[in-house]
């Protein structure tokens, strides 16, 4: 399969003095894939999503997505390439509380210029495949954790990403909607879609990914299928 993600040899600094949030990391993952990364707090998992979300930059190495260097582009043009190519799934689901489940799902394609139509039929299907067409015009505040989260997915789906990254997607979840959580992400890639996990739930990245790589003290310590 083709190559979305390289990471090559690539170090996070953030304070001079201090040790690197990441040290000569190399992670490559293919088109299809399901890749889960582990380690404890502090071992680089969230700078290492960050990075390959593009929303922090490296100071050693390189970021290569969908054959792009992340490091080669501008604010704006990074902003840009992110909406069109990367679905992110977080933790807390980062909804608008002003905004009714349709339009938090509409937004990215709002601002990649999607015409209303198409975004809207895209939007009606992601929420019904989700099992939350009957919320479209609820609030977020008037939904149940795991609803948030299937609306945070939708949105995250909206521009039909080549890579999906999720950053600890169950675990402000109970364990019954954490189950539907990790249900609905094998089935994403089950369907083909490109995913990556951060997480610290073992249980979770043994569910979704077919690959688990295990990061501690901002070093790659172990790999397994």
């Amino acid at each position: 399969m083709a190559e979305l993600v390289r990471l090559q040899a690539v170090g996070k600094q953030y304070e001079a003095a201090g040790p690197p949030a990441l040290d000569g990391v190399s992670v490559h993952i293919a088109a299809r894939e399901a890749v889960a990364i582990m380690g404890p707090s502090g071992s680089g998992k969230s700078t290492l999503l960050h990075l390959i979300a593009g929303l922090d930059r490296p100071t050693a190495g390189t970021v290569e997505v969908a054959g792009v260097d992340l490091g080669g582009l501008s604010e704006k043009r990074l902003a840009v390439f992110r909406r069109a190519h990367i679905g992110i799934v977080f933790q807390f689901f980062h909804l608008l509380d002003d905004l009714t489940v349709r339009d938090n799902v509409l937004l990215p394609a709002r601002l990649t210029g999607t015409p209303g139509r198409t975004a809207r039929g895209r939007a009606e299907h992601l929420l019904d495949e989700l099992g939350i067409a009957t919320k479209a015009d609820a609030y977020p505040a008037r939904l149940s954790g795991g609803e948030r989260q299937r609306v945070a997915i939708a949105r995250a789906l909206i521009n039909r990403p080549e890579l999906l990254l999720a950053d600890e997607p169950t675990g402000a979840v109970d364990a019954r909607t954490g189950a539907q959580v990790t249900q609905l992400l094998r089935d994403l890639n089950r369907d083909g879609q490109t995913l990556l996990l951060v997480t610290h739930d073992r249980a979770l990245a043994e569910s979704c990914a077919t690959r688990v790589i295990e990061l501690s003290d901002g070093r790659v310590t172990g790999e397994r299928s």
